[in-house]
């Protein structure tokens, strides 16, 4: 009678799914403890294989209706695919162990099926052995093997005990694995970031004189950023960044050029280098969005060595390649005023912006601007880029944009509205404001422009920072009751921002901002 009420209460084959679920998570963790949040953990791969082949109206969806959940969707579908793969390597090896009626095959063919996963998908074949010593810690302590590789059944009276063992195993491998991981994890601070620089003497760079500048000429609104920004946008096809040695980096100049040109680390850093005050923007933001950021980049002048290679195409396109698997073609005369960047705000260039190296294409979609940079391919044909793959066109000039996301009050009856205002290469002229839904409008205070480029690389450096946004700022006697204010901006041009609205998709963002404002609430 009990081992009939046992086989009722647990099913034969229901103990043995359970536990071998509880393996595939044991081993996840398993690779995290290993190798921490790097491209070496099990995960990794899996998540780039879908963010490469997703297809494009799932992508949008993410980015236009999710946001940073969409990522996080993502990593969350790869991990479990990597435990839902390693619990079917456990039951086909317990499952051969029934049929051969062998303890040992459960185990062993556990551990080495994992172990070869792991290593084919991740190259790494010592680290591998992390999730698969996790795994076969799990079977070895449910002891699937025991009476043919029985979990539970009618003449298993231990298999619930057997299937508790089994899952608390995989409870405590887990753990370990995890607190392991997160020793092992490399962080994304902004200043020397050993996982990448290692022994390389990391640049830093005498920029503070520039960055005082930047503050004094500061003016924001409310919490609005200063001309620097003091948080910094990130977006990335894949959720754990590269890790790449820059010690043993390299950049390749190929394609159509008359000499392909091969870089190391060592060699940028040799080079007469300058420094830049440099906006970026994500074509993916809607109109009033945060994704638009400015920083005092450090580097070395993308020109003289595309001269150096001598190209040789008619296309006058280029591909530009990165560690993780990314890469984007665009007009090759965009790139020949870009920067090379190796530090960020005087401090070498954080991992999570692209470190050793990143590409600055100025008054372009921050797409272009390639993080992890490897490869600068000259094209003998136009060819398609990533997110142009997935339905977006954002390899041209941004467009622009006065941002509203500053309000306070400054004074007994008066207001104040404020933000930045970017144009790209463009420039912004001046930003003008309307405090009742666009009947009538004044001009804003902007403030005085970034300096433009210093550092040897520099022969003859404009006044000003060509590619860099402004803040805006407004006061006005407040009207008492909730009003509509909008805002646009005038290019250095004279062209202004386009009350067309359209959304991102698929050439970023259009039109004039606004916002109802309560003088109550302030």
């Amino acid at each position: 009678m009990a081992d009939r009420s046992l086989a009722d209460r647990y099913p034969p084959g229901l103990g043995t799914l359970a536990v071998s679920l509880a393996a595939g998570v044991a081993g996840l963790l398993g690779s995290y403890g290993a190798v921490g949040f790097t491209t070496a953990f099990v995960v990794s791969p899996v998540e780039r294989t879908l963010s490469l082949y997703m297809p494009g109206a799932v992508v949008t969806f993410a980015i236009t209706t999710l946001g940073s959940l969409g990522q996080q969707l993502n990593f969350a579908t790869a991990a479990a695919i990597v435990v839902v793969l390693y619990a079917l390597l456990v039951g086909l090896s317990v499952g051969i162990g029934r049929q051969l009626d062998s303890r040992l095959v459960p185990l062993i063919g556990s551990a080495v099926t994992v172990w070869v996963a792991t290593a084919a998908l991740t190259n790494e074949y010592v680290a591998s052995l992390g999730a698969a010593a996790a795994v076969g810690a799990v079977v070895a302590a449910t002891d699937l093997s025991r009476t043919g590789g029985r979990v539970v059944g009618e003449t298993d009276p231990n298999g619930r005990r057997r299937v508790l063992a089994g899952v608390g195993a995989a409870a405590g491998a887990s753990t370990i694995g995890f607190a392991l991981g997160e020793e092992r994890s490399p962080t994304n601070v902004m200043g020397v970031n050993q996982d990448v620089y290692g022994d390389v003497d990391a640049p830093s760079y005498d920029v503070d004189d520039l960055l005082s500048t930047a503050d004094e000429r500061s003016d924001p609104v409310g919490d609005v950023d200063p001309l620097v920004s003091e948080g910094f946008y990130n977006v990335d096809i894949n959720t754990i960044d590269p890790t790449p040695d820059a010690a043993d980096w390299s950049l390749s100049v190929t394609g159509e050029v008359e000499q392909e040109l091969e870089l190391s680390y060592a060699d940028l850093r040799a080079m007469d280098h300058e420094h830049r005050f440099v906006t970026l923007r994500c074509v993916g933001e809607g109109r009033n969005g945060h994704k638009t950021d400015t920083a005092l980049w450090s580097g070395v002048p993308v020109g003289p060595l595309l001269e150096r290679a001598g190209p040789t195409s008619d296309c006058e396109c280029v591909m530009l390649r990165a560690k993780d698997d990314f890469y984007e073609e665009f007009p090759l005369e965009a790139l020949e005023s870009g920067l090379l960047a190796l530090g960020m705000n005087g401090d070498p260039l954080p991992r999570a912006h692209g470190a050793p190296v990143r590409a600055l294409v100025p008054g372009h979609w921050g797409e272009v601007n390639v993080k992890w940079l490897t490869e600068i391919e000259l094209l003998s044909r136009e060819r398609t880029g990533y997110w142009e793959k997935k339905g977006w066109q954002g390899t041209g000039p941004v467009n622009t944009v006065a941002k509203l996301h500053g309000r306070e009050r400054v004074a007994e009856g008066r207001l104040a509205v404020g933000g930045h205002a970017y144009a790209g290469t463009r420039g912004v002229e001046r930003v003008e404001v309307s405090t009742d839904g666009g009947a009538t409008w004044s001009e804003a205070t902007v403030t005085e422009r970034l300096p433009g480029a210093t550092g040897p690389a520099v022969d003859d450096s404009p006044e000003y920072a060509r590619d860099a946004w402004r803040q805006w700022r407004y006061e006005y006697d407040s009207p008492g009751e909730t009003h509509e204010v909008v805002v646009r901006a005038v290019d250095g041009t004279g062209q202004r921002q386009t009350r067309e609205e359209t959304g991102p998709v698929p050439s970023g963002a259009t039109g004039w901002v606004s916002q109802s404002i309560d003088p109550g609430s302030l």
